[in-house]
């Protein structure tokens, strides 16, 4: 059994009298990606400032490698890596140098930063200016800068948000290989189909409180429906759609019902998103 990298027990902190974390726990273990889902102004942000050591918990504790973040902030810090959303880069300075300073700053010594671009594609731009850099490719360049001191968690705040199908394409296998290589990764995201992809298992957090954990599979089970979407073909020959639960007792029939009474063109099943369930539980939409 694995161990626990990240344990939270009842974390709690506010902003005067919003409570923006509620009393909240978990755990992660070791070598697992965890989607940390919920909408803007859920929690998720402050939950991940406390976890880093950027927040210190008005009530309950965090630990992580067995570590109280808030007492033993620094030698936590020297094993996570942390990629926000935002980018801080030194744009006058080149990807290799921005490297190689973030790791001077932070004492990490013995990696190599030319292999480190190449991991996220960036080893043709490795002397560039980061100020000519897209997007995506300065996103790429924030994961190279989390992954400098081969953290044992990695935090990634919405890491493929608005980017271009390869620089998000690139950034999840940097994910997962980081998976491979036994690292956990705390992966916080509005986007359901992101974490549905990525994640072991996915937390929803709604108004300060987590409201579901568990795998994407079982919270499908749990909460959503299956069905079957049919495209016929009308009278005038325009396609119309037909809908039929797969979990009632009459299902069978009405799938019979359907192909005697109806000319089926298409027909395939589809589960429920994790934004279906997070609807179904909260009332409230992701984004």
């Amino acid at each position: 059994m694995r161990a626990n990298a990240i344990v939270a027990d009842s974390l709690t902190y506010r902003y005067g009298q919003l409570t923006a974390v509620d009393h909240i726990g978990f755990a992660v273990a070791e070598g697992e990606i965890l989607g940390f889902l919920g909408p803007n102004g859920a929690g998720k942000s402050t939950t991940v400032k406390m976890l880093t050591g950027q927040l210190r918990p008005q009530e309950g504790r965090a630990t992580l490698l067995g570590l109280d973040i808030a007492r033993e902030t620094k030698r936590v810090q020297s094993q996570i890596g942390v990629c926000f959303e935002i980018t801080n880069l030194y744009e006058q300075m080149s990807a290799i140098d921005n490297l190689v300073l973030f790791a001077r700053l932070f004492g990490v010594s013995g990696f190599d930063a030319t292999a480190l671009l190449g991991r996220v594609g960036l080893d043709g731009r490795a002397k560039d200016r980061v100020e000519t850099y897209s997007k995506g490719m300065k996103q790429r360049l924030m994961i190279a800068r989390a992954l400098v001191n081969r953290p044992r968690i990695l935090f990634l705040d919405e890491p493929t948000e608005g980017l271009d199908p390869n620089s998000a394409a690139a950034i999840r296998s940097v994910i997962l290989e980081e998976r491979e290589r036994g690292a956990t990764v705390f992966l916080t995201t509005h986007d359901m189909m992101e974490a549905d992809r990525l994640a072991d298992r996915v937390a929803f957090i709604n108004q300060g409180k987590i409201v579901a954990l568990d795998t994407p599979h079982t919270l499908k089970q749990s909460y959503g429906q299956r069905r079957l979407l049919a495209r016929v073909a009308g009278p005038d020959g325009t396609l119309q759609e037909r809908e039929i639960s797969l979990d009632q007792p009459d299902t069978a029939a009405a799938v019979q019902d359907l192909f005697a009474q109806e000319k089926v063109v298409t027909l395939h099943s589809e589960e429920a998103t994790l934004e279906d369930i997070f609807m179904s539980i909260t009332g409230r939409k992701l984004a």
